[in-house]
């Protein structure tokens, strides 16, 4: 599985469109609008690098009011769950 965070700017006034046409593409598990340096951040899970260009240059590239789009490619994910069960290894509850 190969995780991408793509950031795009999208043309102001039809932001809630695009990040719902982007969501609905096959490979996008979230979108969300913010405020920053980009319009909207999507991630995407697809079996391969090869799908991330289908997905990025030719769907999302594609979806009406997408000005640019930044991709980066994660490696390793890292959450709370993750060290909080490397810390618990051995220790009983009792």
């Amino acid at each position: 599985m190969v995780t991408a965070i793509v950031l795009i700017n999208a043309a102001t006034d039809s932001i809630p469109e695009t990040a719902q046409a982007i969501a609905d593409i096959d490979g996008v598990s979230e979108v969300y609008s913010c405020a920053g340096d980009v319009d909207l951040v999507a991630v995407l899970r697809v079996a391969n690098h090869e799908q991330l260009a289908e997905v990025i240059p030719a769907r999302i590239g594609k979806v009406p009011g997408v000005l640019d789009t930044v991709t980066h490619i994660a490696f390793r994910s890292y959450s709370r769950a993750d060290t909080d069960t490397a810390f618990d290894i051995g220790l009983d509850d009792d």
